[in-house]
């Protein structure tokens, strides 16, 4: 895979001082097309051995190129705060908008070579970890985004020479360090994963470019005029966006039997049993997100339903049970103009929790399948994907320690249209019910096709959702409760809470009553018998004696 990065390839002086003006006169003008065109990202990575010249490579890109519409990012070993959240995190936040170049020194594949060569990642766990990666770069590409990987590569032989010149000269001594010789000690088990990791992620939309990087000219001018031809070729590419689904077909539901049509909606709760159990699952909650066990964990919790199911009034009862501090709602509506320059992932990427707190959706990523789908605002292409990507979204959050609970909150026609009409007639709730609520019921068909579809194809084992019948707001805030607690426990691996022991005399004095309210009722019968009373009378009063 290397061998023709080590063929001594050379620039004499001549030649590079003839190019170099024109590709940079080059790189400008396309650099102005891209940001006008603002229709994509670049996104370039640079990787390869040390001492190849990755950074000398940073340099004259920022030289040739205009730096108002570049940017570049180094990663290191992680922070704390990096730590605390998916590792994929920090590299979601560098993704430059579209019309930018970014530049990644050092990328998602560095810490896994640097794993694999010092033994702590097994092959199989590398192999899944490039496969995640691949589908990664799959969805930026399949966002718009140009994604150019170099990997500058040097021999053996090379790299001992290169870091002896750097060390010699006392202007540069300082970047050759004890880790640089010994990572040179390690030169052909690098070899060895690189080769690997280059087959296994050069992909038709993301391929590697390997570059010798023996002399410094030779690199610099073929990764400028890459990037260039790539830019150029990419811009009078006038083809329509990809139209075709790349998913399988969604199997049609041939006896009209789905997991919205299989709900009991007649579930409710009496305030009687509603005020104790809401105060039961409260204090459970308080409890555990205050548990040692939960700083090292994150919670995301997802709420999506029908208008006017009660999203807003279960987040209610959620946070009177937490400390503002650890939590944050984040609402979400049309995206912004900052969004709508990134992938669709990234304003819900920004936002994830770091270990030991809260973050709770109100509407979620799963808008691209739900409202876009069903009102056109994306291809069939785009929503079909997306079940993938949100479902890798998900695990990456899972496998970093936190904890997704996805909820659907669903109600009938009848009582919608009866809270739509209460809201209209209530002053302090008419900000709730738009023009856009009552045109959605109009589609309520091919939304409840959407939200099947959603459930059969992203309720996996680490994220399931949870359906919540709500058509009774008091049965549905103790679902919910119940749910995030019951889950809360399974994951910190917590006993389940423990119903409260009713004292001996509570009891006594409840059979007491029961016994007392029975009398009563005897009492009544007899008395309305002898005088003739009507059923229902005698229900009445036996009713008001309990």
């Amino acid at each position: 895979m290397f061998e023709s990065a080590e063929l001594g390839h050379k620039i004499d002086k001549a030649t590079y001082r003839e190019e170099v003006p024109k590709l940079r006169a080059a790189l400008l003008e396309v650099q102005g097309q891209l940001s006008e065109n603002g229709s994509f990202p670049v996104i370039v990575l640079i990787s390869g051995v040390d001492g190849s010249g990755k950074g000398e490579t940073i340099n004259v890109l920022y030289e040739w190129m205009d730096p108002r519409f570049l940017s570049t990012h180094a990663f290191y070993a992680p922070t704390a705060e990096e730590k605390a959240r998916p590792s994929m995190w920090r590299y979601w936040r560098a993704l430059p908008p579209k019309g930018r170049v970014g530049i990644f020194s050092g990328s998602w594949y560095s810490a896994p070579i640097a794993e694999r060569i010092s033994g702590e990642m097994s092959r199989s766990a590398f192999d899944q970890r490039m496969d995640e990666l691949n589908r990664f770069e799959a969805m930026l590409v399949n966002e718009g985004a140009l994604v150019l990987k170099f990997w500058i590569h040097l021999s053996k032989d090379a790299q001992r020479q290169r870091l002896t010149d750097i060390e010699a000269n006392p202007l540069t001594k300082w970047r050759v360090t004890k880790a640089s010789w010994d990572r040179l000690k390690t030169y052909d088990k690098l070899q060895e994963v690189a080769g690997h990791l280059l087959r296994t992620t050069s992909t038709p939309g993301a391929p590697w470019i390997i570059v010798e990087g023996t002399d410094d000219r030779y690199r610099s001018l073929t990764v400028g005029k890459t990037i260039l031809e790539a830019v150029q070729q990419r811009l009078a590419d006038k083809r329509p966006p990809q139209s075709a689904p790349v998913a399988p077909a969604l199997s049609p539901r041939i006896d009209g039997l789905d997991v919205l049509s299989a709900l009991d909606m007649s579930q409710s709760l009496p305030k009687s049993v509603y005020s104790p159990e809401l105060a039961k699952w409260q204090g459970r909650l308080a409890e555990l997100t205050r548990h040692p066990e939960f700083r090292k964990r994150a919670l995301i919790l997802a709420f999506e339903g029908s208008d006017a199911a009660g999203k807003g009034g279960a987040i209610r009862r959620i946070i009177s049970a937490m400390d503002a501090r650890q939590y944050q709602i984040i609402p979400i509506a049309a995206p912004t103009e900052e969004e709508r320059a990134q992938p669709y992932l990234w304003r819900f990427w920004r936002h994830m929790p770091r270990r030991g707190r809260v973050v709770i959706f109100d509407r979620t990523w799963y808008g691209r399948v739900l409202v876009e789908r069903v009102e056109g605002f994306c291809s069939e292409a785009d929503w079909q994907r997306a079940y993938a990507e949100i479902n890798d979204f998900e695990h990456d959050i899972f496998h970093a320690g936190g904890i997704v609970i996805k909820f659907w909150l669903q109600i009938t026609d009848e009582e919608q249209l009866q809270r739509f009409e209460q809201r209209a007639e209530v002053e302090h709730k008419r900000f709730k019910i738009t023009e856009e609520d009552w045109r959605n019921r109009d589609k309520a068909g091919p939304y409840h096709e959407a939200v099947c579809d959603m459930m059969d194809r992203t309720s996996s084992g680490t994220a399931p959702w949870t359906i919540v019948e709500a058509n009774d707001k008091y049965f549905a805030r103790v679902k919910v409760l119940q749910t995030i607690c019951e889950r809360i426990e399974k994951e910190l691996k917590l006993a389940p809470m423990k119903e409260p022991k009713v004292p001996k005399v509570a009891k006594a004095a409840k059979a007491a009553k029961v016994e007392k309210v029975k009398e009563v009722k005897e009492v009544i019968e007899v008395k309305a018998a002898s005088k003739g009373g009507e059923p229902e009378a005698l229900d009445a009063k036996a009713e008001a004696a309990e």
